[in-house]
């Protein structure tokens, strides 16, 4: 019997590198002290971080691709799933943090108008969903520095915090995030706790409010028809791992932070999900709902930063 050759790609010599050439990437961008604080406001136990990337039609563009079914994908995230969000956690007192493409904020200035309007914030999420590590330094500080002025121009409000899309993080991007003086990263996953990031062992005063994949809803529910990309977790075992998440944070007096994606938590099946997690939440005395722009602040403050 033949065998079939392996498309597994090679392996780097890595084994090959002397420690001064390892060690340097490893350091780059390292987890320093934690900024989990001793309480947090008005004695609660545990604080609660949910957040929404608005990434819409932009999952699509990026790889320039124009398919009417693969944007109407997205198209229904501004339809149909923001209203339906928006509306969910006005009725539960909840604030929430929304990460948000600049194209996006183009294509729907007043859905961002009505999130800042409802008391939540926005988030830098990059220009179209492009992938930072494969820019040039000069444009990935381009596209960021103009994502935080069209949203701030379309929004009103000047953002403090970035999520990288994709959780897609550069060389770079520490970077150009410090230089624009942003208070809170969201993209990294050293920890369960914020803590503050280093840049070659350096501390830099930026917050890392971490994120995880296990507390993303688009690796149990995404769908690819061209690819092996298929949902695979029904409603009630993704409510499981973040109910179970979040008594984890409970038990350990820390931080709960979720990360959704309207067009695919904002459908009838999964919305009952994320009411049934605040129902949940709920029931627990000392939890304090804050977005992600206050826990940063909050965290920092409480560190001397």
């Amino acid at each position: 019997m033949s065998r079939t050759a392996s498309t597994k790609p090679a392996q780097p010599d890595t084994w090959t590198w002397p420690e001064e050439r390892w060690r340097p990437i490893v350091e780059k961008v390292r987890a320093g002290r934690s900024l989990k604080p001793a309480s947090w406001p008005g004695g609660a136990r545990c604080a609660v971080a949910l957040s929404f990337d608005s990434d819409h039609e932009t999952l699509t563009l990026r790889w320039g691709d124009g398919s009417p079914g693969k944007l109407s994908q997205g198209e229904y995230g501004a339809r149909v799933a923001v209203p339906r969000i928006l509306r969910l956690l006005e009725r539960y007192d909840v604030p929430a943090t929304f990460f948000v493409p600049a194209v996006v904020a183009m294509l729907y200035p007043e859905e961002q108008r009505a999130v800042v309007a409802s008391g939540h914030e926005i988030g830098i999420h990059s220009w179209i969903h492009e992938l930072n590590s494969a820019l040039p330094p000069e444009d990935e500080r381009d596209l960021q520095m103009r994502a935080a002025d069209k949203l701030e121009e379309i929004a009103g409000v000047r953002p403090v915090g970035i999520r990288t899309p994709s959780w897609d993080f550069s060389a770079h991007t520490l970077a150009i995030t410090r230089e624009m003086g942003l208070l809170y990263d969201s993209s990294l996953m050293a920890d369960d706790e914020p803590y503050e990031l280093l840049e070659d062992n350096e501390p830099t005063g930026v917050v890392e409010l971490p994120v995880e994949w296990i507390r993303d809803d688009a690796p149990y529910w995404m769908m690819d028809r061209f690819s092996a990309l298929r949902p695979y977790t029904p409603p009630d075992g993704v409510l499981d791992v973040f109910r179970r998440e979040f008594d984890g944070a409970y038990a350990e007096e820390g931080l709960f932070l979720l990360t959704m994606h309207p067009h695919i938590t904002g459908h009838r099946s999964r919305i009952q999900v994320l009411e049934e997690l605040l129902q949940h939440i709920r029931s627990h005395s000392g939890v304090w709902f804050a977005t992600h722009a206050d826990v940063a602040r909050y965290c920092k403050e409480q560190a001397g930063l």
